[in-house]
């Protein structure tokens, strides 16, 4: 119905303009003598023919698609179309007077014709300021080309915009201005019934979501582009369900902002993410809880050059630190994140430190100097295929070094002391399971009396790092396959690395003390359906172009650790997204070997069986779990 009525409107105020141009041409035409009896005569026979005039301009403009234009996105393709639709009317009107054997003087035609062009290409140029004003930003990158060609080369990719807005007028407007993307957008959807049938910069929107297979095969599309960065979730997943039917390559635009600045060249779009479709929730923060133990506070963050150690980093600065220390071994990855937090955020102090928390005397030279008041243990072997035939390095990496910082953090009184785990602790199958979950006993037992609130964060797979599930499948599709799961019905969980930081920055937030946190991970996904997924938003169509292989587990891998959180065995915390394990106490025996020291029975032990052979390896960690669970 409001389509129906902003269309009465507009006719209504284009009919007044016709009519308005024709008087006024007369007018001065006969110098505003009304009173002559050649004026009166012309302007009668125009009286007469009024409505067949108005009729013939409505209907021109009509033909050359000026009532099928969106407005707000106009530019000079929609200007063209008043002139050359005005022209034709009062060419019409000249034919339909000569017919009729009536005469209307050519200047006044003509002048009337220039009238009608500036007034109607002015009211729609006052509506589309009006709408770029509304919008912040969006009157910066207005720019009227008129006549320009949209030259394309031999092969030219066809694309569908799926999000007729905003961000989708702008890809639109910048594909056909610029030739060398080698793109040619030949039609858009949305889900808008008010914009169906009309045009943004001459490329019609034909349909709303439940049309993109139709006309990805209609058109012969190549490439599908959503431009909705202002959508959510649930809509994206949708959208990206309905493209994957298609056998198109898909892509996701950035935020509006950058498309305006002209920061993001078309090239670098990204490929549409299979997080979208997992309809990953970001977590709720508590910030006041948050800035109440960072704020102010010198912050240390171990393992700091890899995945989850640099995203602590990006997301722990915007909380105010006093100074943020970056520790990790491998300085490359630290150089490129000094220059990332330098140029992000120049004001706060941000200091690298190379190093390995196997190497306590370094670590006790920083904790000296540096006094964090708050430790993010991040830093540990994760790759637990490979990981498995090198055993003893993860004894010596993962449990000393987290020992070496448990020891330190109590001389030194931290406040909180926050460990990142992993869901492979929850029921172990292998050395990199056992051992986080052996740190977790050896954090908790710390914990008793301490004035330091330890806690543990288990994460499970981390979308986009180097040995998740979807990272190896994408990586087997680049070789075009064919891509391997283990089982049909392997089930798993995944996380993007914000959310997993996140949740370990707000489980620092409400520890009290000797805490393992875990989070709600979403529905599972078979990682057969996972990988069907993501070989359709690369493009190609599963068993077709790229094979799926089911094979047998590895012996020497872990199988997959499901994390359920309304078990039994875990309970709510006062975050709605964050469980918490009810962890029996272990045996005194265990507390007794931890107590801090520069050589303990326990670490000359971790380092013997270190040079072991993994079978040995694993037998221990076994006998050691098994003697400190509850009786």
């Amino acid at each position: 119905m409001m389509k129906y009525a902003r269309m009465a409107i507009v006719l209504v105020i284009d009919m007044l303009i016709i009519n308005f141009s024709y008087i006024l041409a007369f007018l001065l035409h006969f110098d505003f003598d009304v009173d002559s009896a050649v004026f009166t005569m012309h302007f009668g026979v125009f009286n007469s023919n009024i409505f067949a005039i108005t009729l013939i301009h409505l209907l021109a403009l009509g033909a050359l698609g000026v009532y099928a234009s969106i407005w707000k996105y106009a530019g000079s393709r929609e200007a063209i179309n008043i002139i050359f639709g005005t022209a034709l009317g009062s060419l019409a009107v000249l034919a339909y007077m000569a017919v009729t054997r009536k005469i209307i003087p050519g200047s006044i035609a003509l002048g009337a014709c220039i009238f009608i062009m500036l007034l109607i290409g002015s009211a729609r140029f006052v509506y589309f300021l009006f709408q770029k004003l509304r919008t912040p930003g969006s009157f910066d990158n207005f720019v009227l080309r008129i006549g320009r060609k949209n030259i394309i080369g031999d092969r030219v990719t066809k694309v569908m915009i799926v999000g007729a807005g905003d961000t989708g007028s702008m890809i639109i407007k910048m594909i056909k201005q610029r030739s060398e993307y080698g793109r040619n957008v030949l039609v858009a959807i949305d889900d808008d019934p008010s914009k169906r049938g009309k045009k943004i910069h001459g490329v019609k929107i034909a349909g709303g979501r439940e049309k993109i297979k139709h006309f990805s095969r209609v058109y012969g599309i190549d490439e599908i582009i959503i431009a909705m960065p202002s959508s959510g979730n649930k809509a994206i997943k949708t959208i990206l369900e309905e493209c994957s039917k298609t056998r198109c390559r898909i892509k996701v635009m950035p935020g509006f902002t950058e498309l305006m600045d002209d920061k993001i060249p078309i090239k670098d779009f990204k490929d549409a993410d299979i997080r979208e479709m997992l309809q990953r929730q970001p977590l709720r923060l508590n910030t006041r809880e948050i800035s109440g133990y960072i704020e102010g506070n010198i912050v240390l963050v171990t393992g700091a050059g890899g995945q989850i150690g640099a995203e602590l980093c990006r997301q722990i600065v915007r909380f105010n630190p006093r100074r943020i220390i970056a520790l990790d071994i491998y300085e490359d990855m630290l150089a490129e994140l000094k220059n990332e937090m330098e140029n992000s955020y120049p004001q706060s102090e941000f200091e690298i430190v190379v190093g390995s928390v196997r190497d306590k005397c370094r670590l006790r030279i920083l904790f000296e100097r540096f006094k964090p008041h708050v430790v993010f243990h991040a830093a540990g072997y994760k790759n637990i295929s490979l990981m498995e035939d090198n055993a003893g390095e993860v004894l010596i990496n993962n449990i000393i070094g987290t020992k070496n910082l448990l020891d330190l953090s109590e001389e030194q009184i931290i406040r909180k002391f926050i460990m990142i785990s992993s869901d492979r602790a929850a029921s172990p199958a292998g050395v990199m399971g056992a051992a986080k979950r052996l740190c977790e006993i050896m954090l908790r037992d710390r914990s008793a009396g301490s004035q330091t609130s330890y806690c543990a964060v288990r994460f499970g797979d981390i979308l986009g790092s180097n040995d998740a599930v979807i990272s190896l499948i994408k990586k087997q599709i680049a070789a075009r396959g064919p891509v391997t799961v283990e089982s049909a019905e392997a089930v798993g969980y995944s996380m993007t690395t914000e959310e997993a930081v996140q949740l370990a920055i707000q489980a620092g937030a409400i520890s009290s003390g000797g805490e393992v946190f875990l989070p709600y991970m979403g529905e599972p996904i078979k990682t057969i359906d996972l990988a069907e997924s993501v070989i359709k938003l690369s493009g190609y169509v599963p068993n077709e172009h790229i094979d799926i292989v089911v094979s047998e587990p590895e012996a020497n891998k872990e199988a997959a650790s499901i994390f359920v959180p309304d078990t039994e065995g875990f309970e709510e915390t006062a975050h709605e997204k964050i469980y918490v394990e009810k962890a029996p106490d272990s045996k005194p025996e265990l507390l007794k070997m931890l107590t801090p020291g520069e050589a303990t029975e326990f670490e000359e032990e971790v380092k013997r069986i270190a040079y072991s052979k993994p079978e040995e390896i694993k037998e221990w960690l076994s006998q050691m779990l098994s003697e400190n669970k509850a009786e």
